[in-house]
């Protein structure tokens, strides 16, 4: 079965790539420059030329404080984007998986939000990201919406490989400590996006809909920072670096976050014998393997 693949420069496209031939699939992928999702009939020729099973959109605009500036940018990639994705996979009956965030919810709640939960963007990004979500139901009816949260992986940036870079040169490290979510490992959540399009290649019965997938538990900034440091530290001759904790008021930011934004991966499990992986554990690895030159 081939899928193709937007966004696979980034973190989850890069392990699309690596991790599909483990599920038997032909994983083809396409990024800027050559390809631009908010190009409706460069996706006409791509797939009309391609002919995959299954499309996943793993492209995004993630610049969460640029897009109060980059407004337009930001809802052109992340709105009119899965918009034109999802119009020509319902043109070519090809069902289409479309990756979000937690961010779509405003961290009012203090237990993980669960998919029916009303959703209550903050910032540009946040909207522009669940207008890509509403896009991509309205046009396409076979299609999975996977929010995920706080993604970190061997490939590309993200704030684990940023810590592991400001560890080796300072002695502390202040780190927001009053906003909570859950870490997720790029590999796992891969993993788990090709599970569901094993499952729709197989011919299961398909929940067709939104569900959640993040690293298992929840922290903050500063103990997931903690966390970093402690496994980095068994590395010598790393130093040890302390993560000192602050508010959210202390470090201000040009978009609002949510304050909590964990997500309830019941219904994942449920449909799709999807069981996230404690966040530690696989933080754990990702080090490993970065730091042992694995």
């Amino acid at each position: 079965m081939k899928i193709f693949t937007t966004g696979s420069e980034g973190q989850l496209g890069w392990e699309l790539l690596r991790q599909g031939e483990r599920f038997d699939f032909e994983v083809i992928g396409a990024d800027l420059p050559e390809t631009d999702i908010t190009d409706s009939s460069q996706l006409e020729n791509i797939l009309a030329d391609l002919q995959p099973s299954l499309v996943v959109n793993a492209a995004a605009y993630t610049n969460v404080d640029g897009a109060e500036t980059e407004e337009m940018l930001a809802f052109a990639v992340n709105r009119d984007g899965p918009a034109n994705l999802a119009k020509v996979c319902a043109d070519a009956g090809i069902p289409l998986i479309h990756i979000s965030t937690d961010f779509v919810f405003d961290g009012k709640k203090t237990t993980p939000y669960v998919e029916a939960d009303t959703v209550s963007p903050l910032g540009i990004y946040a909207r522009s990201k669940a207008a890509g979500e509403d896009a991509v139901r309205s046009r396409v009816k076979e299609h999975l919406i996977m929010r995920t949260a706080w993604l970190y992986g061997v490939h590309g940036h993200n704030f684990v490989k940023t810590m592991l870079r400001i560890g080796k040169e300072r002695d502390v490290v202040r780190v927001v400590a009053d906003q909570y979510g859950s870490p997720t490992f790029a590999a796992d959540l891969a993993e788990a996006v090709l599970t569901m399009a094993a499952q729709v290649r197989d011919g299961s019965e398909i929940g067709w809909g939104t569900y959640h997938y993040c690293g298992s538990g929840v922290t903050t900034w500063h103990g997931f920072a903690e966390a970093i440091f402690e496994v980095a530290g068994q590395y010598p001759p790393r130093k040890t670096t302390r993560a000192e904790p602050i508010t959210t008021a202390e470090y201000p930011t040009a978009a609002k976050r949510p304050m909590y934004s964990a997500l309830d991966c019941a219904l994942i499990q449920k449909n799709f014998r999807i069981t996230p992986k404690p966040w530690q554990e696989r933080l754990k690895f990702m080090i490993e393997q970065i730091l042992s030159g694995r």
